[in-house]
């Protein structure tokens, strides 16, 4: 380590938050001799909910730990999956494909496309729910209780992403896409009045949102929609 620089080994699955430049068995970057590890790691890059374990000479240490000039510093990622107190989630603007996604399977998520960041924040705290997010600054502010970056540009890789990381218990079809609210048989006669006609004819089976009310049934998009379910199982 050269005067007023820190290394840090970063674990292979954080590189993609530091620069190209930086994507490197060892990171070399700035250090003032009196910030913490948690202030260098972040300064780097890499959000904290995004950091697993941090290790000083071997030794595991916290976030405020002041690191000296002969510690071998490592920062790995989160491990998979990973503990969380309730499989609860609550995602940003930009993520609402894998909010429906994730309630196709049966996973408690809370979405809407008008919250701000300070929203968020405060409905995730409240309810104790984990944010999932792409805003990596979002994921830096203090006053988030826990989050975590989504990692791929697909809906697909989302959600398996998503999955993988936290492997919650999976329910599918028991979830409103829409309002997050749980489902409930229904009878045809009780929902027939709502029914385009083709529907009302070729099909007999439905299920109601005990939420918003809204009507399900295996229509046209139903094998589509299955392929997903089906992918999601082989995750978790």
């Amino acid at each position: 380590m050269v005067r007023g620089e820190l290394d840090l080994r970063v674990g292979a699955e954080l590189w993609l938050f530091l620069p190209p430049r930086r994507r490197a068995v060892v990171c070399r970057v700035p250090y003032d001799g009196t910030s913490s590890l948690g202030h260098v790691v972040e300064s780097a890059g890499i959000p904290l909910p995004e950091v697993g374990t941090l290790l000083a000479a071997g030794r595991p240490v916290a976030p405020s730990y002041r690191p000296g000039p002969a510690d071998a510093v490592r920062v790995l990622g989160v491990a998979r999956p990973q503990p969380i107190p309730a499989p609860r989630f609550v995602l940003d603007v930009h993520l609402g494909t894998l909010a429906r996604r994730l309630r196709l399977v049966g996973v408690d998520v809370a979405y809407r496309n008008d919250l701000g960041d300070d929203a968020l924040i405060a409905q995730a705290n409240a309810e104790s729910r984990v944010l999932l997010t792409k805003d990596r600054g979002l994921l830096r502010r203090r006053a988030l209780w826990l989050g975590a970056y989504v990692r791929g540009a697909r809906p697909d890789d989302q959600l398996r992403d998503t999955l993988d990381r936290f492997a919650p218990p999976l329910a599918p079809w028991t979830r409103c896409t829409a309002c997050n609210g749980l489902l409930s048989p229904v009878a045809k006669g009780e929902v027939e009045h709502v029914l385009p006609p083709g529907t009302r004819r070729r099909y007999d089976t439905f299920a109601r949102c005990l939420g918003c009310g809204h009507v399900y049934w295996h229509g046209a998009h139903g094998n589509r929609l299955q392929a997903i379910v089906e992918a999601a199982s082989r995750v978790v």
